[in-house]
């Protein structure tokens, strides 16, 4: 059963974070920010200017007082200890900001925006040191842990990128609908209405592995390989596009919420650990993959884009609205996801224990 969180909102919560000290803080429409207790009690509150929609709250791993937002095109800096006016603002992005990422030594802070763009601010000297891009909105992006001048990032152009902050162009790029079921499948008929644009990612604590959700209702897991990035497993996950995803914590544990008001906990270790431990048969398994997918057998195909329907989810939650953001906070010792949806307050689910 969800516990609700009342009280922080008059408006549809759009975001979430938790910091390493347990407080939580939520963005809403109308430029609402709230932060919350590990009890669900608002601690704070707080309008930002122009009452824009807040569509991404970051806190710093270095510094947990600090607390990065993004409302409209700007990115705004706050104290958490006292919340008030921002002590600092950024006006980088030219359109409305989806994501915020802060890297794990807290010297960048990505922002990715409505025109495709990816403002990357070095927070020492507060200037754009990269601007990166997709080709339409990009939704999301994500700071690799332990590997600070790594990013990934997707959009809705339907392309999954490997960056790194050293280089302009991106290192790798997957193309989402090049890389699914596309011969002699009953999904392709349903994709072709429902393109797979990409909506969210998270990557693991290890920063090898990542997760991303998108309109297809599916959601994907790369493994990053130097340069590169590979599809490591691919599997349907809501019946509706899968609008956020969530790896839990220190674990292969993905979380995923969707458009059919599900939210979906995932254990993808079994298959992404094989993998690992293999590297000669995950060398043969690619070069069969190629193989099968120059062919033109629906079988084949399906084999080579890593499908694996027999994947079932480890908990079920039905949620019944649509998921905007999710979250996972420890509070009292267990676990929580928590679930921002069109509605003004926060829900609270136990997890299970890994």
């Amino acid at each position: 059963m969800a516990v609700k969180w009342n009280g922080g909102h008059s408006s549809s919560v759009l975001c979430l974070n938790v910091s390493a000290e347990g407080l939580v803080a939520s963005g809403a429409e109308r430029g609402e920010l709230a932060l919350w207790d590990g009890g669900g009690s608002p601690v704070a509150q707080l309008r930002l200017p122009q009452a824009e929609d807040v569509t991404s709250v970051v806190f710093s791993a270095r510094r947990p007082s600090t607390l990065y937002t993004s409302h409209g095109e700007t990115i705004s800096v706050l104290d958490v200890r006292s919340l008030q006016e921002p002590l600092e603002r950024f006006h980088v992005n030219e359109e409305e900001i989806n994501c915020l990422s802060v890297n794990d030594t807290d010297g960048f802070l990505a922002a990715a925006d409505d025109s495709g763009a990816i403002k990357v601010v070095d927070l020492e000297s507060k200037k754009v040191s990269r601007s990166l891009r997709h080709s339409n909105i990009c939704s999301s992006v994500a700071f690799r842990p332990q590997r600070p001048q790594s990013l990934v990032s997707c959009g809705l152009d339907m392309q999954v990128m490997l960056w790194n902050l050293q280089k302009a162009r991106p290192l790798w790029t997957t193309n989402l609908q090049e890389c699914g079921v596309e011969e002699e499948s009953p999904q392709s008929a349903g994709q072709f209405f429902n393109p797979p644009l990409a909506h969210s990612l998270s990557v693991t604590s290890c920063g090898n592995i990542f997760g991303c959700g998108a309109q297809d209702g599916k959601v994907r897991i790369f493994r990053v390989t130097g340069v590169r990035f590979e599809r490591e497993l691919e599997f349907q996950a809501h019946s509706l596009g899968v609008s956020q995803v969530l790896f839990v914590p220190e674990a292969y544990w993905l979380l995923s919420g969707g458009n059919d008001g599900k939210v979906l906990l995932w254990d993808v270790g079994s298959n992404v650990r094989k993998q690992q431990k293999s590297p000669a048969k995950s060398v043969h398994r690619r070069k069969a993959q190629a193989a099968a997918s120059s062919r033109k057998d629906g079988k084949l195909n399906k084999v080579a884009s890593n499908e694996h329907p027999g994947v079932v989810p480890k908990l079920t939650i039905e949620h019944g609205e649509k998921v905007n953001w999710l979250s996972c906070a420890e509070i009292k010792g267990s676990r929580r996801v928590l679930v921002a949806d069109q509605t003004s307050s926060v829900s609270a689910y136990p997890l299970p224990e890994p």
